[in-house]
């Protein structure tokens, strides 16, 4: 205590006689103060409601730390705070710290799965440890841990782990669980189909030798029946289970089981019992595709997913497709297809789009028939098309960075803005000074078809005086 408590030697008279009085000094009389509670110390006694209390502040000051950690992808001050959120559960006796275990599961396998320093085993460890954490969370926590093996690539690991699973049993809670035991076997043949495809591979590669051909696809058929049977009775339930379709489908395939196949696809995109989902239609068009369908087959099944996501990649497709067609009320669709592609920030600087646009554009001026599509189009757009695509910052940065996007959105601009655009002049402006025969042919082009800007920025035909 010398050390920390220095003493200084003040002169000083008591009854006369002249004494030494001990002058303390700034660290000891903060010592004398209310004590620090520092963290990981235990704090003074407090009564049981104080201490609930004091800890259900300190619980969510932590949690909220944890959070902003992990919003901000902070993963190590994120894990150094739920190791702090740990130490103090352990240290509480009350029945806070019941309801813990699944947020700190769930945070723990975040982090873990984020940290730049986590690896496979520490993982593996972790899930181990919340595995005994509660029997209502087991197959969850162990579905966790399988797929996490399966990413990195560790498929007898995660084989171990869902024979244990299977072989689970704790009385009413086995019954409870039924859900997570059909995703367990849901992911057995998901495994199944890796081993597989592995042995596919093994096939094509080393095909010579006949005797090993064999044993290879006896192996391989033993684990497509049993893929086949456990991807086939997860995807029959209602639910989102693209990589087990898609796992299935192939099998199917390889086999030459298209009829089956197709059966799949059409029941996972159009069973309205199964929620609204993009890539239901995305996998039916791809195999349609593969199948050498007809255009109209094609056509159908994008329609649908246009409906439902408009700025998909495969619009694209979509809108050379329509604008092959010998129908009229299809190129109509085209064009509505491209504009809406448009209208996400996503499509902003999509070169093939806006060259499908300037393409479709062009063609109805040079023809001068449907003006009306173009201008139906650009009545709900003109009040923010302009400062959203065509503002001079904009046309400055694509000049820089891509002059065959420069070129495909001046024309627009310059159709659906006149020869005054901001954005057509610069970058007609720039053509002709580097002297690119293409951009003064697009600078004519847009000068003498002005005309068309007057028709298509006037008022509607329904608004004019009769």
């Amino acid at each position: 205590m010398d050390s920390f408590l220095e003493e200084d030697a003040e002169a000083v008279v008591v009854d006369g006689k002249r004494r030494r009085k001990r002058r303390r000094t700034p660290a000891a009389q903060a010592a004398l103060h209310a004590s620090l509670h520092l963290p990981f110390l235990p704090p003074p006694p407090v009564s049981s409601n104080e201490h609930k209390l004091n800890f259900k502040k300190s619980k969510e000051a932590c949690l909220s730390y944890i959070q902003d950690a992990l919003l901000q992808k902070q993963w190590k001050r994120a894990a150094e705070f739920l190791t702090c959120y740990v130490e103090s559960l352990e240290k509480d006796y009350s029945r806070e710290r019941i309801g813990a275990s699944e947020m700190i599961w769930r945070i723990g396998t975040e982090i873990l799965w984020h940290h730049s320093q986590s690896s496979v085993k520490e993982f593996s460890c972790f899930m181990e440890q919340m595995k005994t954490l509660g029997v209502k969370r087991y197959l969850k926590v162990c579905l966790e841990h399988v797929f996490h093996l399966l990413c990195n690539g560790q498929i007898d690991e995660a084989y171990q782990n869902l024979s244990l699973a299977e072989s689970w049993r704790f009385g009413e809670q086995t019954a409870i669980q039924d859900k997570e035991m059909k995703l367990i076997q849901a992911y057995r043949g998901l495994l199944d189909y890796c081993s597989w495809s592995k042995q596919k591979s093994i096939l094509l590669e080393h095909g010579e030798d006949e005797f090993s051909d064999l044993a290879v696809e006896q192996e391989m058929h033993s684990y497509f029946r049993k893929a086949a049977v456990n991807l086939k009775e997860i995807i029959k339930i209602p639910g989102v289970w693209d990589v087990f379709v898609k796992c299935y489908v192939d099998l199917l395939e390889f086999y030459g089981d298209h009829n089956e196949a197709r059966q799949v696809l059409n029941e996972y995109a159009y069973n309205s019992k199964f929620p609204a989902n993009p890539n239901a239609h995305v996998y039916l068009y791809q195999f349609l595709k593969r199948q050498g369908e007809s255009k109209k087959s094609l056509i159908s099944a994008l329609k649908i997913l246009h409906d439902i996501v408009p700025s998909h990649e495969l619009m694209i497709n979509f809108n050379t497709m329509l604008q092959k067609s010998k129908k009229r009320r299809k190129r109509r669709l085209g064009l509505e297809v491209i504009f809406a592609g448009l209208d996400y920030a996503g499509w902003k600087e999509n070169e093939k789009a806006w060259s499908c646009l300037a393409r479709q554009v062009k063609q109805i001026v040079i023809s001068e028939k449907h003006l009306d599509w173009i201008k139906q189009e650009w009545n709900s757009r003109k009040d923010w098309w302009p400062a959203f695509h065509f503002s001079r910052y904009l046309a400055k940065r694509n000049w820089q960075e891509n002059k065959n996007l420069s070129y495909e959105k001046a024309l627009v601009a310059g159709i659906l803005l006149g020869k005054d655009c901001k954005y057509f002049k610069y970058v007609s402006h720039q053509g002709s000074k580097a002297q690119l025969k293409r951009f003064r042919m697009l600078k004519k082009f847009v000068t003498r078809h002005n005309a068309v800007y007057l028709r298509i920025s006037g008022p509607p035909v329904s608004s004019l005086p009769p």
